[in-house]
């Protein structure tokens, strides 16, 4: 993610913000899922990760074989290669049964509907999209709808419409990014406030360039938070400990699910950032989300 990327981090303030003051009332009109603990969900952009051969995946595994592999280290996927193409069927069904029954998928939307169009005449591109990834039946988690920095509130009619008419069977994930959709408070809460009414999802983006885009207002009791690391300093570990602190907050007022996604420029960082932060997580709450570890290879025998 090199959206907010800085590579000066010496003025930047990481220390999370507040909480949004509407975030304690939505968790707290949330349904009660008695008896059902909240779900924790983790994982990176892709799983085509080669630099974990020998390490995460087994050495000289088939390219067929990597999301097999991937889904035993990590219990979700920020799944970006819906950004570029509508899978076919038969590929998302492939997807689902390389993965374990917790696994869940949350396809990005494609560039073609969110870049290239901009919401507008993408009703048949967004029924394609929505038809194809339904595939993944209970495997599927929030498809995520990734709006470019040009989309402004000059479009929040065309927005609107959109997740109107947005298929209800497929749940949504929306990032905003242009500044001055956070610029106006009176506007901002708005359009927090319509994502509310819609059951949409607000994603959290914790980036160094841009802290306006971490608002921390909840529309939903779903948390989609997009990390991006800076190669384990130690700004990433105090990071790591606040949102820890702060997951466990929510899931004290009534969050049911959280999604986090993690962007390291060097992907060998993120299994290693995914272990220190779901110990800080399970410390705090007793959620117990295996993380990635390290597995046995198999040594081909020698002839003397």
């Amino acid at each position: 993610m090199d959206f907010g990327r800085l590579s000066d981090l010496r003025y930047v303030d990481f220390c999370l913000p507040a909480d949004h003051p509407e975030t304690a009332a939505v968790l707290a009109r949330a349904p009660s899922l008695s008896g059902t603990p909240p779900a924790v969900y983790i994982g990176c952009p892709i799983w085509t990760n080669k630099a974990w051969l020998g390490t995460y995946f087994p050495a000289g595994i088939r390219d067929a074989d990597y999301l097999h592999h991937y889904a035993r280290q990590f219990n979700s996927i920020e799944l970006n290669t819906t950004h570029y193409r509508i899978p076919e069927a038969p590929t998302v069904r492939k997807w689902r049964d390389a993965v374990p029954a917790g696994f869940r998928f949350c396809p990005k939307m494609p560039q073609s509907i969110s870049h290239e169009r901009a919401l507008y005449n993408a009703d048949e591109l967004t029924t394609t999209f929505c038809r194809a990834i339904s595939e993944l039946g209970e495997k599927l988690g929030p498809a995520f709808l990734q709006l470019p920095p040009t989309f402004g509130p000059e479009h929040l009619p065309r927005l609107e419409r959109y997740l109107l008419d947005f298929p209800a069977y497929v749940p949504l994930a929306v990032e905003l990014r242009h500044p001055a959709w956070f610029a106006d408070a009176g506007l901002r809460d708005a359009v927090f406030a319509l994502l509310e009414a819609l059951g949409k999802t607000l994603v959290l983006t914790d980036v160094a360039g841009r802290r306006d885009v971490l608002h921390l207002r909840l529309t939903t009791p779903t948390a989609f938070l997009r990390f991006n690391g800076h190669g384990l300093v130690g700004s990433d570990y105090r990071r790591a400990d606040a949102w820890a602190e702060r997951l466990a907050q929510w899931i004290s007022g009534g969050l049911q699910t959280a999604y986090i996604f993690i962007h390291q420029k060097d992907i060998r960082h993120s299994p290693l950032w995914t272990q220190y932060f779901l110990e800080k997580l399970r410390a705090l709450t007793g959620l117990d989300v295996p993380p990635p570890r390290i597995i046995p290879q198999s040594v081909q025998g020698s002839l003397f």
